[in-house]
């Protein structure tokens, strides 16, 4: 039980390094903790804050710092959806609009705000594309009804003119511009300051939060541990282990298969675009249901993104996005600009692994492509009992959180009652309306 839930005084939720230093004391060697989560991304940080609500005494490690991995190279985007019910993945649809919905209307309304993006019916872009593309975006307003977010929160898809078409995006190239289609998302200030909220929430219910902490060897009961400061080894115990390592998660629990793929975004100054007030989605030629993303963000600067590409070999610590993937996404964005972006405009770039499950066997070469592989999650129970979650996505890592927590729950019999986490606020949360008359830059 945690500190709260004994009577005690409730802990704070600030995280220090004279306090990672008393919890790392208290952990290695230490009694027996109910639930030890390895990986301190967005998932990892959620189930720690899912089993810390729940009562449970938690300790959290990552080899690195909060959000090292994939969670800082993301889009920044909490999406609804709609790509996957274009798919025909109905359940991963639903799942992410419901979550988009809990992020903005309840526990971050303070991190995820509503971005538009315009997709331009430029001449590579037929009628009956248009026709269908407009179709979808009213099903992915569909959804966001059934996920019960309000219409003030994500306002209703539209058509626009050219002249509005323009004025959102004035990069455009005017020739054959018949209009766009406007539709509306989730989208994060920052995606490692969200971790970081989970973190400190977890913190505040009592979870030790231990980074650069590296799980060596993990077994049902614990893990073997060294802390990357000093290079000390020791052991933490625990009734319930959650491998929540992302790439890295089959490095750690044998049969665990994971097939990383890479996503790769550019940096552009704001006036290599216009600068645009919407973001862009730009139809990749070839694909039916596949768009380069314009997303314009809070400080000025442009992402250009993503490529959905398959790694093999090592896994790096940090991806290097190569001139191969910079290459397609200028060449998808040019597509459709008056004015080309080139090379030397390109003032930066960054790339994720995304951490998807292979469920492929037999000869790789027939393996489906990563961008094909569902973003569905799953959790995997180690004959030993250690409880491993991938997959899944930014967007839904609550429910990814929520469905480790419950298995290791079950798994090793632990007492613990269902997840309270769709309707617990993360540190800074309040309602949009407090949000709003606060003396301060919006994206803080």
């Amino acid at each position: 039980m945690n500190a709260d839930a004994r009577g005690g005084p409730a802990p704070a939720s600030s995280l220090s390094a004279a306090r990672r230093a008393r919890e790392l004391t208290g952990s290695v060697g230490g009694p027996v903790a109910d639930v030890l989560v390895v990986g301190l991304g967005a998932t990892g940080a959620g189930a720690a804050l899912d089993a810390a609500a729940r009562g449970l005494d938690v300790v959290a490690v990552d080899a690195h710092d909060l959000a090292f991995g994939t969670s800082r190279f993301s889009s920044k985007l909490i999406h609804g959806g709609l790509r996957y019910l274009a798919s025909g993945r109905l359940d991963v649809a639903h799942e992410s609009a419901v979550e988009r919905g809990v992020l903005m209307e309840r526990t971050a309304p303070h991190l995820v705000h509503a971005q538009p993006f315009v997709l331009p019916l430029t001449p590579l872009v037929s009628r009956g594309q248009g026709a269908l593309a407009r179709a979808g975006f009213r099903a992915g307003d569909a959804l966001r009804l059934a996920a019960r977010t309000a219409r003030a929160t994500l306002p209703p898809p539209r058509r626009l003119s050219a002249l509005e078409t323009r004025h959102l995006a004035p990069a455009l190239r005017r020739d054959g511009l018949r209009g766009g289609l406007l539709s509306w998302d989730g989208r994060l200030t920052d995606d490692a300051r969200l971790v970081t909220a989970l973190a400190r929430t977890a913190a505040a219910r009592g979870a030790r939060i231990l980074t650069r902490v590296r799980a060596l060897e993990l077994t049902s009961t614990g893990a073997r541990v060294r802390d990357e400061l000093t290079g000390e080894e020791g052991e933490i115990r625990a009734r319930a282990v959650i491998n929540a390592s992302g790439v890295w998660a089959g490095g750690l629990v044998d049969g665990v298969r994971i097939r990383p793929s890479r996503g790769t975004h550019l940096v552009l100054r704001p006036e290599s675009l216009g600068p645009p007030t919407a973001g862009l989605h730009i139809p990749i030629p070839g694909e039916t249901n596949r768009f380069v993303l314009v997303l314009p963000q809070d400080d000025g600067r442009v992402y250009v993104g993503l490529t959905d590409e398959p790694v093999d070999g090592d896994i790096p610590d940090v991806p290097r996005p190569p001139e191969t993937d910079i290459g397609f996404l200028l060449d998808v964005l040019c597509s459709v600009l008056h004015t080309p972006v080139h090379r030397a405009d390109v003032v930066g770039a960054f790339a994720g692994l995304r951490p998807l499950l292979d469920t492929t066997a037999g000869d790789p070469g027939t393996a489906p492509r990563t961008a094909d592989i569902s973003r569905r999650h799953a959790v995997l129970t180690s004959s030993e009992g250690v409880v491993t979650v991938v997959g899944g996505k930014l967007t839904t890592y609550r429910r990814m959180a929520e469905d480790a927590v419950d298995a290791a729950v079950r798994v090793r019999g632990l007492g613990a009652g269902p997840s309270p986490t769709a309707t617990l606020p993360l540190v800074g949360a309040a309602p949009p309306h407090v949000l709003a008359a606060l003396p301060a830059p919006r994206r803080l």
